[in-house]
């Protein structure tokens, strides 16, 4: 079998399972910058129990692999809600949004507070000054600068969350590398395949990377002197 023929027959599988990918990437970045915001908020906070749950969450995440994860979520969580008596299963689809949003919220947290930190310190006395609470010089004056300084990182962080939907197929997400897997079985075509599959991926982060790097550039030039 050719590579021409082999592209024929399995284009609207990968198709379909590319669009699972990035429906479940699209879905779990929300989720992930919402929860990454929060974790962030949590680690700085003047509250030590908030600090205490917050760094627990981002080590653990940081500290396992995302298979495991992915294990955890799909088999375990169910396992100990099953053991209380309940009817409960989490499908794929929804299991690996779980799982990616978890895990990409503890990297984000730590994108989000790397960029608190590159605001200078004079910015949030400048704006207790001005007679702003902490909190709300937090969210009107700190939190929208950081975030820009932040935006080369959460590109990257995005991308990395895109490749890893392709671990999330261990439990039957029929994203792209599931539906190449399910073709190989029945054409035995491997290197075809996976060589077709590994050139959807390379476009669309180079895409991607191109847009991060656009970004970027986009940032430095707002923040270069008129001199």
């Amino acid at each position: 079998m050719d590579f021409t023929l082999v592209l024929k027959e399995v284009y609207p599988l990968l198709l379909r399972g590319m669009l699972v990918t990035l429906e479940t990437t699209f879905f779990s970045l929300i989720f992930a910058v919402v929860l990454g915001l929060v974790a962030c908020m949590a680690g700085i906070s003047r509250f030590g129990a908030f600090r205490v749950i917050a760094k627990v969450y981002i080590g653990i995440i940081r500290g396992t692999p995302l298979l495991v994860q992915t294990f955890f979520i799909y088999f375990g969580v169910p396992q100990l809600i099953q053991s209380f008596g309940i009817d409960f299963r989490l499908s794929p689809l929804i299991a690996g949004i779980i799982t990616l949003s978890l895990n990409a919220g503890a990297y984000i947290a730590e994108i989000f507070r790397g960029g608190i930190l590159a605001i200078d310190s004079g910015q949030m006395e400048a704006a207790r000054s001005l007679g702003f609470s902490y909190n709300r010089a937090m969210f009107l004056v700190i939190l929208p600068q950081a975030l820009r300084v932040s935006i080369p990182s959460l590109m990257n962080q995005f991308i990395i969350s895109l490749k890893d939907t392709s671990i999330i197929s261990v439990i039957s997400l029929a994203d792209i590398c599931y539906e190449a897997k399910i073709y190989i079985g029945r054409t035995m075509q491997s290197f075809a395949t996976w060589t077709i599959v590994g050139l959807v991926y390379l476009v669309i982060i180079l895409v991607l990377s191109q847009l991060s790097l656009y970004a970027e550039k986009k940032l430095n030039y707002g923040n270069k002197s008129p001199h």
